[in-house]
């Protein structure tokens, strides 16, 4: 199956995703990871990072290999092209938009979190406003984490996908 993520920065996304992908022994492919990869080879960024993503989640479903997608993914086009993979793969497909409800809680996570990708420079929380995130178009499986524990949004979230 192909599990997409998106969702702003410090909104728990990627907390998310790196736990569903260790329940289900799934390749995690992080487009921050990417990103920063081909920064540090001296590359431009630009849509680089999703096309590799793009290519890798393809190969991995190809092996029969449970994908999670992890993202921003801020626009239709790289959401539709996310689970065009998906359709074309064969496999279930689930999107899901993880937000920070209380934005105060959230301008606290930008502001005091760490990287964890060496060179990675995290966005500040005005970045984080000003970012271009349009809204879905279609239903997905939303997940408010403001004042919850990870391990809450976690089961919720898993109680919403196959086991």
């Amino acid at each position: 199956m192909l599990i997409i993520f998106s969702g702003l920065p410090g909104s728990g996304k990627s907390t998310l995703a790196t736990a569903v992908a260790r329940r289900y022994s799934a390749v995690h492919i992080r487009i921050d990871t990417i990103e920063q990869a081909m920064r540090d080879a001296g590359h431009e960024v630009d849509v680089g990072g999703y096309l590799v993503g793009y290519a890798m989640a393809k190969d991995n479903l190809r092996l029969g290999q449970t994908v999670v997608a992890d993202s921003v993914n801020p626009i239709p086009e790289t959401r539709d092209a996310w689970r065009d993979i998906g359709i074309t793969a064969g496999v279930q497909t689930f999107e899901i938009e993880v937000i920070c409800g209380d934005p105060g809680e959230h301008q606290k996570r930008v502001e005091n979190r760490l990287p964890d990708i060496v060179n990675l420079q995290l966005p500040s929380w005005t970045d984080v406003q000003a970012r271009d995130y349009q809204s879905w178009n279609r239903a997905v499986i939303k997940l408010d984490t403001a004042g919850r524990p990870v391990d809450d949004c976690v089961a919720e979230l898993m109680s919403k996908l196959p086991q």
